[in-house]
């Protein structure tokens, strides 16, 4: 992941959109849109997204679908997912982000601070995951040549 990964945020609603990328431009990352899941998972499927923030209700695929279907993919299983919800405590709701692995489920209206708060925390966890799995990386292909390098002398 290159160091501008972006916070998705997706809602169908142009006002709630314009909310959200309010609270969140003071972080200072790269923001994204989309207004539907299916618009959402193109761009997401382009890679570099470090934050999904995701209504449950947009058209096409909803943000259930958009998550299960990210869970699938290994390029994009980690990307942390923040549900966003204008129908309350749902346990049905609750239940399937947990199961999916949702980092967050926020109901509407949303607090600006606790939602760059949290989305700052998670954005920062991603990226620091994402770096971790380049140095292991990194220390595997340099273990592999050390080990090649040890053969080749070993044959002469």
């Amino acid at each position: 992941m290159q160091p501008d990964a972006r916070i998705l945020i997706v809602d169908d609603h142009k006002d709630s959109l314009y909310a959200l990328e309010s609270a969140l431009a003071p972080l200072g990352h790269p923001l994204g849109r989309a207004t539907t899941g299916d618009e959402a998972l193109k761009q997401i499927l382009r890679g570099n997204v470090g934050l999904l923030l995701l209504d449950v209700r947009v058209p096409g695929a909803g943000g259930l679908e958009v998550v299960r279907y990210t869970r699938r993919l290994e390029q994009t299983q980690h990307i942390p997912v923040m549900l966003l919800t204008a129908f309350g405590r749902d346990p049905e709701l609750s239940a399937a982000a947990q199961g999916l692995g949702v980092a967050d489920l926020v109901a509407k209206p949303v607090d600006p601070w606790i939602l760059r708060l949290k989305a700052g925390h998670l954005y920062r966890a991603y990226r620091q995951r994402r770096a971790l799995e380049r140095e292991i990386l990194e220390l595997r292909a340099q273990l592999h040549a050390a080990h090649t390098d040890r053969l080749e002398r070993d044959r002469t």
